[in-house]
């Protein structure tokens, strides 16, 4: 199931809004096809922009490596160091604890480009039977 607040990417990040601040992670559901995560690099800092569809770090597993991508375009206004330092902790909860970068969006920036929860639901449907 995929928290019914969230909207998300087809890359498998979410987004959620709350006023101008957009906080960023990844689903469960990516989580789970890296299985176990064992290195992740932020390429962004506070203060740095960030353009909708750009490659702000990479999460790395023992299985693969992924690029994380904004779903939308903001001003980094903080990186969550606690998975830096503890990859492994974005898998215990991964919407909450586990979410990725902070953004300042830009005025009238909104997520109606992202994938709704029940589309995203369908997504994810169709990725685990191939």
């Amino acid at each position: 199931m995929v928290p019914k607040n969230l909207r998300y990417a087809e890359t498998h990040e979410w987004a959620v809004v709350e006023g101008d601040a957009c906080t960023i992670g990844i689903t469960k559901f990516a989580v789970e096809q890296l299985t176990d995560v064992v290195y992740i690099e932020i390429k962004k800092a506070a203060g740095d922009a960030v353009d909708a569809g750009e490659e702000f770090g990479e999460i790395e597993s023992v299985k693969a490596v992924s690029g994380l991508y904004a779903p939308v375009g903001g001003t980094v206004t903080a990186v969550n160091q606690k998975i830096v330092g503890d990859p492994a902790s974005i898998s215990a909860d991964p919407y909450g604890a586990g979410w990725i970068i902070q953004l300042k969006l830009a005025p009238g920036t909104t997520l109606d480009h992202l994938l709704t929860p029940e589309q995203y639901e369908k997504q994810i449907a169709s990725q685990s039977h191939d």
